[in-house]
């Protein structure tokens, strides 16, 4: 009996070893009834940081993100339609004066180079102006090599202020969508009221002003 007994025992034992794993689940008895819960594969966490990057971007780095690919496309994202056309606006203006500003440098810039290459063939448009022309020998030249500087500086500035508006309206989705976000609820409110400003240059003297106090209410 004994024997039957512990051959029973290790039988039970080697089912159990060789017994497949189960890694969809395991059971929890509390009292009467099993419940089953699942277990996540081990690689779901990887999986879930995977994924488009742009997806773990707040709505303000979106927005710079696409007023920098597209000018005026963070201003749409950011529902100010209103925006859109002044960004292209003044990228139209911009490019106008850029376009023209270095037309001009370039005919002043051909006609100095023509009136001082020391060929006599060779005749540049303002040959016969009545400022700039070869009657006028010295001062046509430097008049000539002023007006290419002249227009070299605008051109450049041109370049300058596109830089600049381009950055502007990257930042200015930036700085909107952040404000979208801002509470505006009932909670806060703005205060008003008159006050007297000291004066650093003029000390124990007093200026009147005025005083804007933002303040969040509390409930009652």
């Amino acid at each position: 009996m004994r024997l039957n007994v512990g051959a029973a025992v290790w039988l039970l034992g080697m089912v159990l070893y060789f017994a497949p794993a189960q890694t969809q689940g395991q059971v929890i008895t509390a009292g009467p009834d099993s419940v089953r819960v699942p277990i996540a594969p081990a690689d779901t966490a990887v999986e879930e940081q995977r994924g488009f990057f742009l997806s773990k971007w707040d709505k303000p780095a979106k927005a710079a993100l696409f007023s920098a690919v597209i000018p005026g496309a963070g201003q749409f994202y950011n529902k100010a339609y209103w925006k859109v056309p002044i960004v292209y606006a003044t990228g139209a203006v911009l490019v106008y004066f850029f376009i023209d500003n270095n037309n001009q440098y370039q005919d002043y810039r051909v006609a100095l180079l023509r009136r001082n290459d020391g060929d006599t063939t060779t005749v540049d448009q303002f040959a016969d102006h009545p400022f700039l022309g070869e009657a006028k020998g010295t001062d046509a030249i430097n008049n000539l090599r002023y007006r290419r500087d002249f227009w070299r500086r605008n051109r450049d500035l041109t370049i300058i202020l596109s830089v600049a508006a381009y950055s502007l309206q990257i930042a200015e989705a930036y700085v909107h969508a952040h404000l979208r976000e801002f509470d505006v609820s009932d909670e806060l409110a703005l205060r008003v009221q008159p006050n007297l400003l000291p004066l650093r240059a003029q000390p124990g003297n007093y200026t009147p002003g005025l005083t804007l106090t933002l303040y969040t209410r509390t409930k009652k």
